[in-house]
């Protein structure tokens, strides 16, 4: 009853404030001002489990990774590990990067409605047409974590109203900044200007007044979009969609006859006992896959490299055998080198 009653108090406030911010607009055929409800990021086809492509972009010498993060719809810190070597908060004028625009599916992923996959900081939506789009999301710290979940959006909400919970209050109360029982909209809502109310108990994916926390794990537990990402998004989701949140920091996959692999560190800093980690799942990840697909052939040095970027950013890792009529299996080399196969391949 006090869930449905707190519900009901955040549709009340929003229809009684009356704020609601806009989305961006666009001219109709007649040049009046309509909302633009378009994706802010690309709906790509699936080839496979590989999604998107890689695009570069040259910076100005004002920019920095967290402000092209908002205005180009990507993560802080996926912007940070596709560019080691640029510095995230004075890259440069005329300086090259990387937008990483490429996935590999989460495995794990039911490839309908939203995946947010905790481990790279990517809320994935797949479109009824069967294409994907790709959001970045602020996701739960280690004290306060994301819950792993299967749920379902029960409404959006513009505008609303901030309830904290009592662990909240009592947080901020410590630090000295007392937090009232309810935060209205306006620019002191951590909610920022939309929401989507979920079905697991307390959880939102909502906006943020602190753009920097998008693409990190920062939250209490919810999930954060940009405002331009989530003004657009609630429009597009119906209720009742299926929301799956999963952890799967490596991805392994299939597209055109060709193997690739996604490797994500958890962190800006890149630990010897998360690189000791990763290196076990990948084994792991690896070995059932190839299970799964016994006639694939990997490239242990393509692994090993992938491993030891931790960027993100999917790599070829092999390939399928190719049979003919009647033959035994010919092997394909994803490094050219024919000379001595069984120091190729990592099984």
């Amino acid at each position: 009853m006090f869930a449905k009653y707190r519900t009901c108090l955040i549709l009340m406030m929003t229809a009684l404030l009356g704020v609601t911010a806009t989305a961006g607009a666009v001219a109709d055929d007649d040049g009046l001002a309509v909302e633009d409800r378009s994706p802010r990021v690309p709906t790509f086809t699936i080839h496979g489990d590989l999604a998107g492509h890689l695009e570069t972009f040259t910076t100005r010498y004002e920019d920095t990774f967290a402000a092209l993060g908002n205005r180009l719809a990507l993560g802080y810190l996926e912007l940070v590990k596709a560019n080691p070597g640029v510095d995230p908060w004075l890259p440069g004028e005329g300086t090259t990067i990387i937008l990483p625009r490429r996935y590999v599916i989460p495995d794990e992923a039911q490839r309908r409605g939203i995946v947010i996959n905790l481990a790279e900081y990517r809320l994935y939506y797949f479109t009824d047409d069967g294409r994907v789009q790709v959001y970045p999301v602020g996701v739960g710290t280690e004290e306060n974590p994301s819950p792993l979940t299967d749920a379902q959006v029960v409404m959006p909400l513009e505008s609303p109203a901030w309830y904290p919970p009592a662990s909240i209050r009592a947080e901020y109360a410590a630090s000295g900044r007392p937090l009232p029982r309810m935060v209205p909209p306006g620019p002191d809502n951590p909610l920022g200007t939309h929401a989507l109310l979920l079905s697991e108990k307390g959880y939102l994916i909502h906006g943020t007044n602190k753009r920097f926390g998008v693409g990190l794990p920062v939250s209490h537990g919810c999930f954060r979009m940009y405002n331009e990402d989530i003004a657009r998004f609630v429009y597009q989701v119906d209720k009742g969609t299926p929301v799956q949140v999963i952890r799967d920091p490596v991805k392994i996959g299939l597209s055109e006859g060709e193997v690739w692999l996604e490797v994500h560190r958890p962190h800006e800093e890149y630990s010897r006992e998360d690189r000791d980690h990763l290196w076990q799942r990948v084994l792991a990840e690896v070995a059932a896959f190839r299970d799964r697909h016994p006639a694939v052939e990997v490239n242990r040095r393509a692994i090993e490299r992938a491993v030891e970027r931790a960027d993100g950013l999917p790599a070829m890792i092999g390939e399928q055998l190719t049979r003919m009529a009647g033959d035994e299996p010919v092997e394909q080399h994803p490094t050219g080198d024919h000379s001595a196969p069984e120091q190729q391949l990592y099984f």
